[in-house]
This record gives structure tokens, C-alpha cells and sequence, in this order.
């Protein structure tokens, strides 16, 4: 197999570390731990997992180092991809084979499923070693099966005989761990004498708490939409012709657009928990965005960059309710709707189903949109938000307003406008030195919460803005952030969802600069593609958001 010279390069790389996961090492336990919300719910949901403590790392003498007995691992790759994963499993196999070097590390392929139905591969040193610092989940595959059900739980346990795996290690994003809650739970109800243990993965950043600073992957994935961005941004300022509208990953929170912002710092950033709080109307959004074109078309620049979330339809609560009432509506009566033959058909039928409110919003929307809205649908019968081009229809209200403007003689620039969507282009990527490090660590974290016998928690590596060997090891009772919500209309214990804290220093600082970036063509940062040979300045640092709320900026 043919490798570019980077590939080779970054093979050899050798991950640093805390102190703490150098050499012997011992566990030290604090205070019972109780969930962020619903306590009584989760409690009696998780009679064996629930006020664990958090455990740290700590260093000791070698001479108290343990002999530890075989064992045998099992890890899984679930949901979306995200830079690092490939380290959490060198961290865990280089961390088992410490301990002990016949221990065996076994990657169930394909996901969650691969546990399910007994589909595996023995992951060796030889296998190992190709996958190193590289991005993707390619070396066993990934899935979105989840874990719910009594009947995959016990295939679970007889694969897990069968190989004679005493521990299941589940590197996923909130969905997934809360699954690795559930199943730890299971087991342990059963005494199947077999320990889960969570990663916290996904670009999103959502997966964050008091305990876990960040999730991984979102470094280098904001790293990567960072360059893109910077450089559209150095071309808007070349050509002065163009506005882009950048539509960025981020369903359910918008970290990557702050995150990107404060690398980048574009004209405009929206964000949809600002969206959400300020309960803003799509026109508000639109008039917010046209004052700005407005404004810098006055001083005669006619261009600028738009970052805008993924998931910023669902937070407008006019949207919100709107989509609500299509779900119903066209589980209803999606046989009568289907049977219409034309689109204008199709879109006078829902308008007569609406309420005042929502007919109004949808009668506001481009048709594309709207046609959007009532025909990509999920398995569960809902709307694919993420498949909906918010960019595009920002760019033809917007391109309407203007015009209406410009009629008025209100406005004399030119509009021209660009739309993108950077997505899948950060995934994948080769991990940042940061990731790199971060996720070998948590490997490593994981195989130690093996060795001491935990179970339901999830790998914790804390201090990230201080140097590599400065971070802090240990583990975090899943349970501890969990809280009760409803999905597909049944209440159910999931890990509680971190969103933008408007109230939090990242935001606080984009809030501070919003009207000087959108006033500025100065202002564009271009930070470049990933470094990862040089000073540490360049190569090692975490992200803007991170550095802000640790007071580091």
C-alpha cells in the first residue's frame, strides 16, 4: 500500500502523555458522584452504576506496580467518525500490553453490531502499528446500532465467552456511552463478569461537562474547517465580489461555528442556542444579515463569510414548531399526501393543515425548503434537518431583502453570493498533534480502568490547556452525567447534551467582536492548514474555546 511522505512520517510519531500514564500507576477514589438531573429517575435505573466516585491517576513506585492476570478486550467504533480514534485503540493496546503482554485486544467490526453478531478481529501489533496517528475508523468500521435491547445484550455475553473478553471498551459520542451506561448496568445485574468502559468521541463538541473537557476529534475537525474557512476568506478579500455562506457541521449544538469563528473571526456567526434564547423569527435572521451587507456595501465592500450551524432550523422556535407539526401531519396523512401529483398540490394540501402560525412560516419559506421539509424524511417518520440546505435558502431571502431594498434606494452594493457546506472534510483527517495526544491518553486511561476492575465509566484525561505531561488521568461514572428526556415519546436516561453557554467566555468573546469583524475586511485571521512539526506554539495548541474558558486567552 503506497503512503504519501506525511503518512510515513507521522507513523513514527510517538504521542505524549501525562506523568501519570508513564509508568506504575495507582487509583485514587473521591466522593460518591450523583447525576446532573433527575437523580431519583437515574438512580433506580442504575442500582449497580449509579454515585460511583471519580478516580484519578496518580503516579507511584514501581516496586508497587501489580502483576495482573490475562485478560482479554473487546473495543467498538461507534457513530460518525472523528479524528483520534485510531489512537484510542494504540493507546489501549499499548496500555494492555503493559500490563501485561498477553493480553489481547479484539476490535468488534462494524460497530455496535459486531458485538451483536459475533463479528471480530484479533487486533495485533502488525495491524496496530499501520493505523497509528491516522485519522478515520477504517481499521475495524463503525456503526449506529444501538445497544437497547435485553436480546443484543445476551448475543453480547456469549460472544464476549466465547473470546473470553472480560471487558468491552465503547468509543462513541453521547448516544453510544449512554448505551455503554446501560449495558455496564446490564451486566453487572446479571453477573456476566464483564466491564464497559466509554470513550468520549465526536466532532460535534456537544459531549462536555464539568468533568470531560472536551470530546475528540473536535480539534482537529475545527482545525480543518478553520483553513478552508481562512482561506475563502483571503480569496472574499482577493476578488471583493463574493459573500460566502458557510454551512458547518453541528446538528444539535453549535461548537464548531463558535469554534471556528474565534479562529477565523468572520463578518457574521450565527448561533443557534442565540437563535433559541433570543426567540428569533427566520426574518430576524435574515434582517440580521442584510444589515450587515448593507452596511459594508456603504463603505463599498461587497463581500464577507457567513458561518452558519447545521442545526439552526430546529433552533428558530417558529421552525421548531413548524417541523413539529409536519411530523404529525404527514404521519397522518402521508398516503392522501404521496398520492398528489404536483408540488404546488402537495404544498397547498399541508398549508390547509397548518395552524395560522405555521402556514405563515411556511408560506415565508423558497419552495425548495419548503419541498425539503415534507419530503426528506428519517426512518422514525421525521424531517432530516441535516439535509437541509439552510444556506441556500439564507442566501435567497436574504438576495429578496435586498433587492426590496434596493428599489427603496436604500441600498446601492451588489450581491453575489456563494454557498458551501464543510462536513465530511473533517471527519477523517489526519488527527492535530492535540488529538493525537488526547486520544492515545484516553486508550491508555482505559486500559488502567480495566485493570483496577471498573466498570460504567468513561476514560478522563482533565487539564488540557497545560502541556501534554501536565494533563490529568482517571475515569468518570457515566451516570454522573445523565438526566432524563424524551425521545420518540418515551422518557429515557441519556447523557445530558452540552450546549453553547451564552453566558460562557467563548461566546462572551465572539459577542464582544461581532460588530468589529462585521464591520472589518482586516479582521479575517488565516490560520493554515494542520502543523504538525515545529514549535509547540504552532503544533500542539487546543482550541480557542477550550483556551477561553480556562482563562488561558
Amino acid at each position: 500500500m503506497q503512503k504519501s511522505p506525511l503518512q510515513i512520517a507521522r507513523a513514527s510519531y510517538q504521542p505524549k502523555v501525562p506523568r501519570s500514564l508513564r509508568g506504575a500507576m495507582m487509583l485514587h477514589e473521591g466522593k460518591a458522584t450523583q447525576s446532573v438531573a433527575d437523580q431519583e429517575e437515574i438512580k433506580k435505573l442504575f442500582p449497580n452504576t449509579y454515585g460511583l466516585p471519580v478516580i484519578d491517576l496518580v503516579e507511584a513506585n514501581e516496586a508497587d506496580k501489580p502483576i495482573l492476570p490475562q485478560v482479554n478486550v473487546g473495543v467498538i467504533l461507534s457513530g460518525g467518525q472523528a479524528p483520534g480514534g485510531h489512537n484510542v485503540i494504540a493507546g489501549l493496546f499499548d496500555g494492555l500490553k503493559r500490563l501485561n503482554p498477553e493480553n489481547k485486544l479484539y476490535g468488534f467490526l462494524g460497530g455496535p453490531s459486531g458485538l451483536i453478531e459475533g463479528k471480530y478481529q484479533e487486533l495485533t501489533a502488525d495491524i496496530i502499528d499501520q493505523y497509528r496517528n491516522t485519522g478515520g475508523f477504517d481499521i475495524i468500521g463503525s456503526g449506529r446500532t444501538k445497544l437497547e435491547e435485553t436480546w443484543q445484550f445476551d448475543n453480547g455475553i456469549e460472544v464476549c465467552n466465547k473470546l473470553g473478553v472480560k471487558a468491552v471498551v465503547i468509543i462513541g459520542g453521547d448516544d453510544s456511552n449512554t448505551n455503554a451506561c446501560v449495558l455496564a448496568e446490564y451486566y453487572l445485574q446479571k453477573k456476566a463478569g464483564i466491564q464497559v468502559i466509554g470513550c468520549p468521541k465526536t466532532i460535534d463538541g456537544d459531549l462536555k461537562n464539568e468533568m470531560i473537557e472536551t470530546s475528540f476529534g473536535f480539534d482537529t475537525a475545527c482545525k480543518v474547517y478553520s483553513e478552508l474557512i481562512g482561506n475563502i476568506q483571503r480569496d472574499a478579500n482577493s476578488a471583493k465580489k463574493y459573500w460566502h455562506f458557510i454551512r458547518l457541521m453541528g446538528r444539535s449544538a453549535s461548537h464548531i461555528a463558535l469554534e471556528c469563528a474565534l479562529q477565523t473571526q468572520p463578518n457574521i456567526c450565527l448561533i443557534s442556542e442565540e437563535v433559541q434564547a433570543k426567540n428569533m423569527t427566520l426574518n430576524d435572521i435574515v434582517n440580521q444579515i442584510v444589515d450587515v451587507i448593507v452596511a459594508r456595501a456603504d463603505k463599498g465592500l461587497n463581500f464577507g463569510t457567513i458561518l452558519i450551524p447545521e442545526g439552526l432550523i430546529e433552533f428558530i422556535p417558529a421552525m421548531k414548531r413548524l417541523i413539529a407539526e409536519l411530523n404529525d401531519l404527514l404521519a397522518k396523512n402521508g398516503e392522501t399526501f404521496n398520492a398528489l401529483d404536483s408540488d404546488d398540490e402537495k404544498r397547498q394540501f399541508v398549508k390547509g393543515l397548518l395552524s395560522e402560525e405555521s402556514r405563515e412560516v411556511y408560506r415565508d419559506l423558497p419552495k425548495g425548503i419548503a419541498k425539503q421539509l415534507t419530503m426528506d424524511r428519517d426512518p422514525h417518520g421525521n424531517v432530516q434537518v441535516s439535509l437541509i440546505e439552510t444556506e441556500k435558502m439564507l442566501i435567497e431571502m436574504v438576495a429578496k431583502k435586498l433587492a426590496l431594498l434596493k428599489a427603496e434606494g436604500k441600498y446601492k452594493g451588489k450581491f453575489s453570493a456563494l454557498n458551501h457546506f464543510f462536513g465530511y472534510e473533517g471527519r477523517c483527517a489526519i488527527p492535530s498533534n492535540f488529538d493525537a495526544d488526547y486520544c492515545y491518553s484516553i486508550g491508555v486511561t482505559a486500559s488502567q480502568l480495566i485493570a483496577a476492575g471498573k466498570t460504567g465509566y468513561m476514560s478522563l484525561v482533565r487539564n488540557l490547556t497545560a502541556p501534554a505531561e501536565e494533563w490529568l488521568a482517571g475515569g468518570v461514572p457515566i451516570t454522573m452525567m445523565m438526566n432524563m428526556e424524551r425521545r420518540n415519546g418515551k422518557m429515557k436516561p441519556v447523557i445530558q447534551k452540552a450546549l453553547v453557554d451564552l453566558n460562557g467566555a467563548p461566546f462572551k468573546y465572539l459577542e464582544a467582536h461581532r460588530a468589529e469583524w462585521a464591520d472589518e475586511h482586516l479582521s479575517y485571521i488565516y490560520p493554515g492548514p494542520i502543523q504538525y512539526y515545529g514549535p509547540t506554539e504552532v503544533c500542539d495548541q487546543p482550541t480557542q474555546t477550550l483556551k477561553l474558558e480556562k482563562g488561558k486567552c
